[in-house]
């Protein structure tokens, strides 16, 4: 037998799961040693948890928290990772017209906070209110001097809706750098994977049914795909006999609805991650048109009637 087939048969995947950024992680390599693949795994590990202290907003001498601190006061020098990541953001921005924004932790939730137990919606004065700060426009960046201010005080940026596919992005890279030729990068349910499973075959990833998260209606076979959704599977309330998302748009202050999942496909877990909610946002028509006007991207979206839409260039099994 060929010494390379001898190598492809002894390869297995080795996983491991545990909480990184307050969500689920599960890391997958594969290699022929144990010991070695644990060494990937680690590093991967430990480049998640670097960049978790640098977005986090629970730790207060974070620089995200230090940015917000100063809101409406002082602009305030960050590495330039962060510097790139928010200018990253605002372009995401821009192109989804608002509905994707870091600015959305301005959001004012005394005024109005999402409820399962709520009968009815906010009237849109008080919605509108309570998201008066958010404004993308407002965050201000000097390229030379690697600041960043918030115009208005009481303004706050956050990540949650590009950091896990960020972090799940960077250590997908430094496994790669590592020599690790095939992995799965799974941010509680944003994931990345590259390469091929160790019989060769594509990685097989299931799409989740918006009726029971647990269990796909379809699957995609893919290789070297970062893969993000976002649907309102266990977070949604009935008034008259709609269905409203707990996703707000930070644009009016209300929940969405007409949209149960978003799935979106891209080469880039970052892009995935950051495109998947605001494409909810958008609605059908408007999100498909986005998606189809993006190179590489692709997008799954079922409707509250169960009904699926699907990019140009997806086909599903």
């Amino acid at each position: 037998m060929p010494e390379t087939d001898l190598l492809q048969h002894t390869s297995q995947v080795f996983k491991r799961v545990l909480r990184l950024m307050g969500n689920r992680f599960e890391i997958s390599v594969v290699n022929d040693e144990e010991e070695t693949a644990n060494q990937h795994i680690d590093a991967a590990v430990e480049e998640i948890r670097r960049i978790e202290k640098l977005l986090t907003t629970f730790d207060p001498s974070s620089q995200t928290n230090q940015v917000n601190q100063f809101a409406g006061e002082r602009p305030v020098k960050v590495d330039r990772e962060v510097f790139d990541l928010i200018s990253r953001s605002k372009i995401i921005s821009q192109l989804t017209q608002g509905a994707f924004d870091i600015t959305y932790g301005s959001v004012d939730k005394r005024l109005w906070n999402f409820d399962q137990e709520m009968k009815t919606l906010p009237d849109a004065e008080t919605a509108a209110r309570m998201v008066r700060l958010i404004n993308y426009r407002n965050v201000i960046l000097d390229e030379k001097k690697g600041t960043v201010f918030l115009k208005e005080a009481g303004m706050r940026i956050g990540f949650g809706g590009i950091g896990k596919g960020y972090a799940a992005e960077m250590a997908r890279r430094l496994l790669i750098q590592r020599g690790v030729k095939s992995g799965v990068v799974n941010a509680a349910g944003d994931l990345t994977v590259w390469g091929h499973q160790p019989n060769g075959k594509p990685w097989t990833i299931g799409i989740a049914d918006p009726g029971s998260a647990r269990h796909p209606f379809s699957y995609l076979d893919i290789t070297d795909m970062a893969v993000a959704t976002s649907g309102n599977y266990e977070k949604f309330v009935i008034i008259d006999g709609k269905r409203y998302s707990h996703t707000i748009d930070p644009k009016t202050g209300l929940p969405v609805h007409g949209i149960k999942s978003v799935t979106i496909m891209s080469p880039n877990a970052e892009i995935a991650d950051a495109m998947a909610t605001p494409v909810m946002i958008m609605g059908i028509s408007v999100g498909l048109d986005l998606v189809n006007q993006v190179r590489g991207l692709g997008c799954i979206i079922i409707d509250e009637n169960d009904k699926i839409y699907t990019s140009k260039n997806i086909n599903l099994k």
